[in-house]
């Protein structure tokens, strides 16, 4: 029987009883990534799109002070309506943050971290998002915790790698140390979020659904930790690297220059990155999320196929 901190939403509880797929989406994506309505309607299109592909969706959240494996439409929308200064804000809450969001009794949108933690604890073995944390540019002691925790959590998670506003070399670079494989998906480059390509090599890939399945079978079986399946954003949404590269870059100076630090530094950078690119950068944003719910979805049911 599941802790009683958390609370998990009926259909997700009877396909994981049935061993049917289910994959968890974050809901930070839904809370801080976009201005409403867009962001509820990111948030309605990644549940859809892994119904689409067969599996049970399972956005995870905060609420009341509880961990919400599940949300009903109504909860998605009151968290997506907040954006817009309706009712109570629901702030990032990562792994670190769960339990003073539950003493509170407060609401919280879930990160990378906390959303892994809290999938792996309900027994789920997929999550798609659209890029994990990492190590800033310009800070290397500035870490994402989204690191630490997947090197302790056994779970797949299918991203178009990692924010490209990061130092993407030394994050991999520190998930090989941590032990986190990342995966190539029909490729043997790094993507780089809005782009494909990062000019960083990948040692491994897999080209299949059933290829990803059977690896994260004996990955699981062998060891504790996450593994990534770096999935590239669709050619046809992918941004101009040039163009990505030189906003990137000014939205950092412009972070130093306002004292912004800390957890406030993502959005704050995808949000000057968005104005910079006329919100062409939303709208990869979206399609790279998408991308990732569909094969997420896909492969939580190539894996329940996998011979125990």
């Amino acid at each position: 029987m599941l802790d009683p901190r958390f609370r998990v939403d009926e259909e997700v509880q009877a396909a994981l009883d049935e061993r049917r797929p289910v994959v968890a989406l974050e809901s930070t994506i839904v809370a801080h990534g976009l201005p409403w309505p867009e962001n509820y309607e990111v948030g309605r299109a990644l549940e859809a799109a892994v119904r689409e592909r067969g599996a049970v969706p399972a956005t995870i959240a905060v609420i009341d002070g509880r961990i919400a494996i599940g949300l009903s439409a109504t909860e998605l929308e009151a968290m997506a309506h907040a954006q817009a200064g309706v009712g109570l804000p629901w702030p990032k809450t990562a792994a670190a943050d769960l339990a003073m969001r539950l003493q509170r009794g407060d609401n919280g949108a879930t990160t990378v971290s906390s959303t892994a933690f809290a999938a792996a604890r309900a027994g789920i073995r997929l999550f798609a998002t659209g890029g994990i944390g990492g190590v800033h540019r310009g800070d290397s002691s500035d870490v994402s915790s989204d690191l630490t925790t997947l090197a302790r959590t056994s779970i797949a998670v299918v991203s178009a790698g990692m924010k490209s506003i990061l130092d993407l070399p030394r994050t991999l670079e520190m998930l090989e140390t941590l032990g986190v494989p990342v995966i190539g998906v029909r490729t043997d480059e790094l993507p780089a979020f809005y782009t494909q390509k990062s000019g960083l090599a990948l040692e491994h890939r897999v080209d299949t659904a059933e290829q990803a399945a059977l690896m994260l079978s004996h990955h699981f079986a062998l060891q504790p930790g996450a593994v990534i399946l770096a999935n590239p954003i669709p050619r046809a949404h992918a941004l101009d690297p040039a163009t990505i590269e030189r906003a990137i870059e000014a939205a950092l100076r412009d972070a130093e220059q306002h004292g912004v630090r800390g957890k406030a530094l993502t959005p704050h950078l995808l949000g000057y990155v968005a104005k910079a690119t006329a919100k062409r950068s939303l709208a990869a944003n979206r399609a790279l999320a998408i991308a990732n719910a569909q094969l997420a979805a896909e492969v939580a049911a190539a894996l329940l196929a996998v011979p125990s």
